[in-house]
C-alpha cells in the first residue's frame, strides 16, 4: 500500500505542476491529439477540460468517449532523458451538465482564471474525464500503474 501511496503522490505532484495536457481521441481508428488546458479533481479521479463544441476532438469524443491524456514535465533539454516524468491518463470523457457542471467550472477556473471568457461562452463544453488508470513513467523506463477503479 505504501508503494501505491507513493505513486499517487508522485502523480499528484506532476499533475499540480502542469497547466497543459495532450488529449488523444480517435476517429475511425485514426488517433488525433490536441494540446489543451486541464484541471484535476482533488482525488485524481476526474480531469476537467474545456473545448469548443465545433472542434474535431469534441466530435471524436461524441463518437467514442475513450480518451487518453499525457501530462509531462519535460523541459526540452538533454537532462530530460534522466529527469522527465510523464503520466498517461486513461478514461472516458463526457460533457458536464447541471450542478456538477458548476462545481467543475469552479475547479477549472481556479486553475485557469484567464480562460473565463472562453469557458463561459455558449459554444464551449466543459468535459470530465472519468479516470480509470494512470501510467506514470520516470527516467524513461520506470513504470508505475495506479488503477482508479473506474
Amino acid at each position: 500500500m505504501e508503494k501505491q501511496d507513493a505513486v499517487r503522490n508522485e502523480i499528484s505532484l506532476l499533475v499540480a505542476s502542469q497547466l497543459l495536457a495532450v488529449l488523444a481521441t480517435q476517429q475511425g481508428g485514426q488517433p488525433y491529439t490536441s494540446l489543451l488546458a486541464f484541471a484535476a479533481g482533488n482525488d485524481l479521479a476526474d480531469i476537467f477540460l474545456a473545448t469548443d463544441r465545433a472542434t474535431r476532438k469534441y466530435k471524436n469524443i461524441l463518437e467514442d468517449n475513450r480518451v487518453a491524456l499525457l501530462i509531462d514535465n519535460r523541459s526540452n533539454q538533454s537532462a530530460d532523458f534522466g529527469a522527465a516524468a510523464a503520466a498517461t491518463i486513461i478514461g472516458r470523457a463526457g460533457e458536464m451538465e447541471g450542478r456538477t457542471l458548476e462545481a467543475a467550472r469552479t475547479i477549472f477556473l481556479a486553475r485557469h482564471p484567464s480562460l473565463e471568457d472562453f469557458v463561459m461562452a455558449p459554444g464551449t463544453a466543459l468535459l470530465k474525464v472519468a479516470v480509470s488508470r494512470y501510467v506514470m513513467v520516470t527516467r524513461f523506463e520506470e513504470v508505475h500503474v495506479l488503477d482508479m477503479g473506474g
